[in-house]
């Protein structure tokens, strides 16, 4: 009895073991000792070669994705898992860590290829333009026969060398170059016309350049002035025409070897049925065509102000140059658009300004531009001294009953309407006012002194009695 309840104990004591410490005998046989480390799970393709470790490279992209080999955790149930975890994360931060440092070293080798070929350009660009590391050649001595030469509004010493090297002034551009960034006085040269030596050492042609002492071709036509000369009666001085402006700036040179256009060849040039030759624009080419005396043609053609010519061209070619570009402004300021109000086109309205220009003061030149329109539109004759002037060599305020009496395509007292061409070169403030005159009922005016006052006046009689207040002030009196 006592026997046979011992071996039941002995038997449940077994099977209980055997539940709870249930082993792979297998397994468990290929432990060699009880300090044996639990292999830890590499894939084959991942595993570094054992000379890997060992390269200090190899050992240095491992270190920042803190992949190295590690002696596995204690023996326990979860650390399997654990450890299998860590190692897939090791891996993937490994593959980074390569891919980051891979994605570097191609960005520097882009950024280094594109630095080498930008250089490369700029220094093929630099040799060809300015002869690159050697010195550039260069003119000795005091130079050759003069060229003109233009500057371009806004352009650079780089684009003033090119011209320079083309038209035989210096002989390379990389030596201009070099003497004009030297020159702080190149930020101040002005578009226009040079003459300069031909084959001039460099530092010569910039100062020639800065110093404005070669500049050529530059005129300016002050508000008023007219295309021939004319004397005061008076005194007998001389006014200047434009033909005589544009023959003195035309001089290119000093003594005997000055070179000018006369104002003989102009005049005679801007007498050219070839209109087009001389720049006439199509919306003055038919009145121009019918001018009774062709030397007047390019009245009124040539504005005001300043412009710049080339002086080494033919006298038609000088003339052309400037109508162009008076053209331009005329139209730049709305010449075409200006008869809204007056229904003048533009070449009337041209005509019309020129004689405000020479009749009135800027405060009165509204007023007087309305006295042309109403006096137009009743086909009453405009009786401007200005016009019996113009055609006169000697000329003053005043004008004598011989010279109103005779009848010239320009003298609005022996005629209705306007002149055969403008009489003078109207300034913008005398365009603007034909184009919006005054509202007012004038048709009549008059200066009475020498400073220029003027009084206006809608009937006959009230302007007689301020013709007698002009001839008081002594204005009228005439000196033939």
């Amino acid at each position: 009895m006592t026997d046979r309840w011992a071996r039941a104990e002995e038997e449940f004591r077994q099977r209980e073991g055997d539940r709870r410490y249930r082993r792979d005998d297998t397994a468990w046989a290929a432990r060699e000792d009880d300090t044996m480390v639990i292999p830890r799970h590499v894939d084959e393709d991942d595993e570094p070669a054992a000379e890997s470790w060992r390269d200090p490279d190899s050992w240095a992209e491992h270190e920042d994705s803190s992949v190295r080999p590690k002696r596995s955790a204690p023996n326990r149930r979860s650390a399997p898992n654990r450890a299998g975890r860590r190692g897939a994360r090791s891996r993937a931060a490994a593959r980074k860590a390569v891919e980051r440092k891979r994605r570097r070293r191609n960005l520097w080798i882009v950024v280094g290829v594109a630095m080498l070929v930008f250089t490369g350009a700029a220094g093929f660009a630099g040799k060809k333009l300015f002869g690159g590391g050697r010195v550039p050649e260069d003119y000795t001595g005091s130079g050759g026969p003069l060229v003109v030469v233009q500057v371009h509004p806004g352009e650079t010493a780089q684009e003033i060398a090119v011209a320079m090297l083309e038209r035989g002034v210096v002989a390379s551009t990389g030596a201009f170059y070099e003497a004009a960034v030297q020159d702080s006085r190149m930020s101040t040269v002005q578009p226009g016309y040079y003459a300069i030596a031909s084959r001039s050492p460099a530092a010569q042609a910039v100062a020639a350049l800065v110093t404005n002492s070669s500049r050529v071709g530059n005129l300016v036509v002050s508000e008023g002035r007219q295309l021939h000369d004319q004397h005061d009666v008076n005194t007998g001085a001389r006014k200047e025409g434009i033909y005589r402006k544009i023959a003195a700036a035309s001089c290119v040179g000093t003594g005997p070897a000055q070179r000018c256009v006369t104002y003989e060849q102009l005049d005679a040039a801007g007498a050219g049925t070839d209109l087009a030759a001389l720049g006439v624009p199509e919306w003055a080419a038919q009145e121009v065509r019918t001018v009774p005396d062709r030397t007047r043609q390019l009245e009124g053609l040539i504005a005001a102000g300043a412009w710049d010519f080339d002086p080494s061209g033919t006298p038609e070619q000088i003339l052309k140059e400037l109508v162009t570009a008076s053209t331009r402004s005329y139209q730049d300021n709305g010449l075409l658009q200006s008869g809204a109000k007056t229904q003048l086109d533009p070449y009337q309205t041209l005509i019309a300004a020129s004689l405000i220009e020479r009749e009135a003061l800027p405060q009165d030149m509204s007023k007087v531009a309305r006295v042309i329109v109403n006096r137009l539109r009743v086909d009453q004759p405009l009786q401007f001294d200005s016009t019996v002037n113009y055609t006169l060599d000697r000329t003053e305020v005043a004008t004598t009953d011989a010279d109103r009496a005779e009848r010239t395509p320009w003298n609005t007292y022996a005629m209705s309407g306007l002149p055969a061409t403008p009489i003078s070169a109207p300034s913008l403030n005398a365009l603007r006012a034909m184009a919006d005159p005054e509202p007012g009922p004038w048709l009549y005016f008059v200066t009475i002194d020498h400073q220029g006052t003027t009084l206006f006046a809608d009937g006959y009689q009230e302007h007689l009695s301020n013709i007698e207040i002009a001839w008081q002030s002594g204005i009228l009196d005439s000196g033939r």
